[in-house]
């Protein structure tokens, strides 16, 4: 039955579900006593989610405390093994497709390198596919455990009524690729496991929002550096994350042509395809068939060598180059969204990391606007290059919370209603 606003009894009983998993996943251990001021709800219906909870395998005690005067107060956790995650990275050098138990802690992973096929659909669906099989028979985990398999890419992903998530992602000639409708053919997990596709920088901010450097941030731009560029922005208003095509902001027009075919995009002159080019194009010798993280540690050694070397001057000078043109491109989402902080990871911002740091933030300061340079915090993120996996596991979970715990409904092709059916018919005559 609804109530007036609009909500009906089970929707009250999910959002109490939900309220206390989230406490007890975030902040838990905690007592029931504790709970109560966490969600707002009172001491019955926490009892009686607590005991719905803890019935369906998702909640059990874990020790005790002291109260004042009073019994010990007994203290409540989300069970580990009461689910697991799939979290997967389409990156620009390799697919990785990992393991989870409720807790995120990594139970096995398998990691696939893209070679010369590079973005061929069917081979990264392949992968994939592998990869899940493998995680799962490593862990020794029966598909139906799982809550959800979530997959971070590049470019851009849009929802469909029919096709689930397609993706758009120019730099690697993938037009309007129904990439969950091909998961769901080849990998052949129960109707009941959802998938959840989305941009590699969203999924990145996510984790770096819920486990690292943007905790307690009301908005925060995290910056995804890897082959190319991308940026997710997490703010009190989109507090899920929205990603941004900000590697594609023109900062030079006419300038070098970019992966994705326009001239003076900011990934044409910041990523790390783009830096190394630079660097042989002025001269510099990267080892002869290195891949992009090898012939990046070439780039760092040369610049910053190690004993009594000279730095290489042609090197530095690229760095910096490179610092200047990400402080430039730091700067418009300074000016346009004012973040709290700036947070830069992937494989490629975290191997530059503090070796170009403190030039990147001064570049970002000269070419903002005084007032929101002033109050912005840019530092590296804390997770490491393991951060888009985790955070792509963490949109099946953010599922899971919003569901009160429960299994998602199994995945069924929709039929078009009958008078959309005939209209067609009619319009074919």
């Amino acid at each position: 039955m609804a109530g007036w606003n609009g909500r009906t009894v089970s929707d009250l009983r999910r959002g109490n579900r939900a309220a206390v998993l989230q406490r007890l996943y975030f902040d838990g251990p905690m007592s029931r006593h504790a709970l109560g001021p966490a969600t707002g709800l009172s001491s019955g219906s926490i009892s009686n989610v607590v005991g719905e909870l803890a019935a369906d395998g998702l909640v059990e005690e874990a020790g005790s405390i002291g109260s004042d005067g009073g019994r010990p107060r007994i203290l409540l956790r989300v069970v580990p093994t009461s689910g697991y995650l799939i979290g997967v990275d389409v990156g620009e050098t390799r697919v990785r497709v990992e393991l989870f138990d409720l807790t995120l802690t990594e139970l096995a992973r398998v990691e696939r390198p893209l070679t010369g096929d590079g973005y061929d659909v069917d081979v990264i669906v392949e992968h994939i596919r592998h990869g899940i099989a493998k995680v799962l028979a490593d862990a020794d985990v029966a598909p139906e455990r799982l809550i959800g398999v979530g997959v971070g890419v590049p470019g851009i992903v849009a929802p469909t009524p029919h096709r689930g998530a397609v993706v758009h992602g120019q730099t690697m000639g993938w037009d309007a690729v129904p990439l969950e409708q091909l998961l769901r053919a080849s990998c052949r997990l129960p109707d009941s496991v959802p998938y959840f596709i989305d941009n590699g920088a969203r999924t990145l901010g996510q984790a770096e929002m819920w486990f690292g450097a943007g905790r307690g941030a009301q908005s925060v731009a995290v910056i995804l550096f890897g082959s190319g560029v991308g940026a997710c922005l997490v703010t009190d208003v989109v507090d899920q994350g929205r990603a941004l095509e900000w590697g594609h902001v023109t900062v030079s027009v006419g300038g070098r042509r970019c992966r994705c075919g326009a001239l003076g995009c900011l990934e044409a002159y910041t990523g790390a395809e783009a830096l190394l080019a630079r660097w042989r194009e002025a001269g510099g010798r990267s080892p002869e068939g290195a891949d992009e993280e090898t012939a990046l540690t070439a780039l760092l050694a040369a610049a910053y060598p190690a004993g009594d070397e000279e730095p290489d001057a042609v090197a530095q000078a690229v760095l910096q180059e490179t610092a200047e043109y990400l402080g430039a491109g730091l700067s418009g989402l300074i000016n346009l969204f004012q973040p709290e902080r700036i947070l830069i990871g992937g494989w490629a911002g975290l191997q530059l990391g503090s070796r170009f740091l403190a030039s990147v933030r001064t570049h970002a300061t000269a070419y903002s606007l005084s007032y929101p340079a002033g109050r912005v915090v840019i530092d590296l993120g804390r997770l490491g290059p393991d951060a888009v996996t985790v955070g792509a596991a963490t949109l099946p979970l953010a599922g899971f919370f919003a569901r009160g715990g429960r299994s998602a409904e199994p995945v069924r092709e929709s039929e078009a209603p009958a008078w959309r059916t005939a209209l067609r018919e009619r319009v074919q005559k």
